[in-house]
């Protein structure tokens, strides 16, 4: 559609893909780039343009989205040879869709300001599988004209995206909305099994605390994996312990005492090390079934989250 703008998209993974789908659906031009050959001919078949570098893909498109694991991985992406900045032109904007620290997303602008580049934070909350349908949430930092400026193309992939202020601010956000989805991850499984050990019926239970006042977002959707066995949510044990070092980083800098996000943190430690930091987050709760000596298993579950 030739009104819609073109896009350089770095970082097909679980979510990143995901995201590029959604743009290349709503009929935006997107060139994508990724370490991995596989991610870009999926994007490719669905109608994407591959490149063989940032620097060339954003050349292309004169604007870039990015998805990606860590602040140091964004760095390179963006400021590394061949990256982003070799081929933005004065004006082009970088979205960048990763979870930074605050102070790391601001150096990171600051660099792209720098060669003429305007940044916009964008990173997302709610789920692969509501990316996959377009229905995740868009947590924005940057200038107001500059969002409104790109807003068809971040609600062509999120639902919903909240302006949260200047660059940095989205950063703040999507630590908090972390923090709180595994503290109630680790609390979902700690209730599961209480409900098991009490010898009730734990998909009754899991439909009861569903229809409770301690029901959550995370319970809804994550215990439905573990229940089912698979644990399978997109999102690893590396990139949960990553986040919660940010949330805990910035308790220390504000002067915030997170004694529960610290508690979880080290519950999360543990899991890496009895299962790796690729196992995905859900395992967390295996941590527990395997101290107890029992499973939390329930028919009628699915093994991968569907709208």
């Amino acid at each position: 559609m030739s009104d819609r703008q073109s896009y350089a998209f770095i970082g097909l993974g679980h979510l990143g893909g995901n995201l590029a789908a959604s743009l290349i659906r709503n009929g935006f031009a997107v060139t994508v780039f990724d370490r991995d050959p596989t991610a870009i001919e999926r994007l490719v078949a669905l109608g994407a343009t591959a490149a063989n570098s940032p620097a060339e893909a954003a050349a292309r498109a004169g604007n870039a989205i990015s998805c990606l694991p860590s602040p140091k991985v964004s760095e390179a992406v963006l400021a590394g040879p061949g990256g982003l900045l070799e081929g933005l032109p004065q004006g082009g904007t970088w979205i960048e869709m990763s979870t930074n620290g605050r102070n790391e997303i601001v150096r990171l602008a600051a660099l792209a300001s720098a060669q003429g580049v305007e940044t916009l934070e964008c990173p997302v909350t709610g789920g692969v599988h509501l990316a996959a349908a377009g229905k995740i949430t868009a947590l924005v930092g940057g200038d107001p004209a500059l969002y409104k400026r790109h807003r068809p193309t971040i609600e062509a992939m999120c639902a919903k995206s909240f302006l949260m202020g200047p660059v940095g601010s989205a950063a703040v956000i999507k630590v908090i909305t972390n923090m709180l989805a595994f503290i109630h991850l680790v609390a979902a499984g700690e209730a599961l099994m209480l409900a098991k050990q009490g010898g009730l019926d734990l998909a009754q239970s899991y439909h009861a605390i569903v229809a409770s006042s301690g029901n959550s977002f995370v319970h809804e959707t994550e215990s439905q994996l573990v229940l089912n066995g698979s644990y399978d949510i997109g999102f690893t044990m590396d990139l949960a312990l990553k986040d919660l070092g940010f949330a805990l980083a910035m308790g220390e800098q504000s002067g915030v005492p997170l004694d529960l996000a610290s508690r979880v943190n080290a519950i999360f430690e543990q899991g890496k090390a009895a299962y790796g930091g690729s196992a995905w987050s859900t395992q967390i709760v295996k941590l527990l079934e395997d101290t107890v000596g029992t499973d939390l298993r329930a028919p009628g579950f699915p093994a991968k989250l569907e709208l």
